[in-house]
């Protein structure tokens, strides 16, 4: 995407939208952007959302207000459908959706996203971390080597859902004896389902939203962690003694389905708007992004309530969704059958 300079992205957004202001800080001023959440309150991705609704205005020309909206449903895609099909395409209104409304459409042909995932313009990625299966302290499930031998059940939200992806991922590639009970909101009611005894794992869980969920269990080392999904090994879990997916994973096909689905974790708090948007917009939002993930008073605050910020840029999360969707067709449909019951 073309690098424009101040002078550049003002004239480009004076190009783009016939009624707007002199420059971009009179565009945003006094405006109020949007940022879309594709999943319930409470969560860890409206937690991350709240935490950069409160800090990307200051790195934004004109200083714009920015706001949370809760679309939750299908595993963000019902968010990604509005963003793409219904929202103003006037550069306010960005979305914050699960990896899996990304990953669903490559993996799912049933699934009608209404949005091509590889024209979605992405802006950059909060998180890039590891993925992790879960017990509360009480329960009978200590280890994954346990769920391949018992029946376990495990909490999960909806169709594309990153809980319900990885449970049934786990149980198809690596033997889990999961029993898989859908329909939850999100993380938040999983974790309540747990602490009452209706299921007793959760997968797919970002083990930065964890420790912002579950802060007291983790610093205390109660909490069972049963295995870890990453690009790259996690230290502190590494520390913790929690073994990575792919010791569980035998055979080539399975070990590539493993990394196709793990894939997406590079993106896994991926900001994104719709294509279509100015391209001044989209260059301004970018670099938006990159500055607040550097400032001191967001890192405190995300430290503060226990959230990692390991960011990757837009182009570079452009990359490897485009990557992502070049694989091989055979690896895909075995991929799409792995994370379906």
């Amino acid at each position: 995407m073309k690098n424009l300079g101040s002078m550049g992205a003002v004239a480009a957004l004076l190009a783009a939208l016939s009624a707007a202001p002199a420059s971009a800080d009179e565009f945003y001023a006094g405006k109020t952007l949007t940022l879309v959440v594709g999943s319930d309150v409470g969560g860890g991705y409206d937690t991350y959302a709240r935490l950069f609704a409160r800090h990307l205005g200051d790195h934004i020309p004109g200083k714009p207000n920015v706001v949370v909206q809760n679309i939750p449903g299908a595993g963000s895609a019902r968010a990604g459908g509005y963003l793409y099909n219904s929202a103003a395409k006037d550069g306010m209104t960005i979305a914050l959706l699960q990896p899996g409304a990304i990953l669903g459409p490559l993996v799912d042909k049933k699934m009608q996203a209404g949005y091509d995932a590889t024209k979605f313009v992405y802006l950059a990625s909060a998180d890039s971390g590891s993925r992790v299966c879960i017990t509360l302290p009480g329960s009978r499930i200590k280890t994954f080597k346990q769920a391949q031998t018992e029946k376990v059940i495990a909490g999960a939200a909806g169709t594309g859902a990153s809980s319900r992806d990885y449970a049934y991922l786990h149980k198809n590639t690596s033997g889990a004896k999961f029993e898989v009970i859908s329909g939850y909101k999100g993380m938040a009611d999983i974790l309540l389902a747990m602490e009452r005894g209706e299921v007793d794992t959760v997968c797919g869980f970002d083990w930065s939203s964890v420790k912002a969920q579950r802060p007291t269990l983790v610093k205390e080392k109660k909490l069972n962690v049963l295995l870890q999904a990453g690009i790259d090994p996690n230290p502190e879990l590494d520390e913790l003694g929690v073994p990575d997916v792919m010791s569980f994973t035998e055979g080539a096909d399975n070990r590539a389905i493993v990394e196709l689905i793990v894939a997406q974790q590079f993106f896994g708090r991926p900001f994104l708007i719709a294509p279509g948007n100015p391209e001044a917009a989209v260059t301004i939002l970018r670099a938006a992004f990159d500055a607040a993930m550097k400032d001191e008073k967001l890192l405190a605050d995300a430290g503060r309530i226990g959230l990692d910020i390991t960011p990757a840029p837009g182009a570079k999360v452009q990359e490897v969704v485009k990557k992502m969707y070049s694989a091989p067709d055979r690896i895909v449909e075995l991929a799409a059958k792995a994370i379906r019951e």
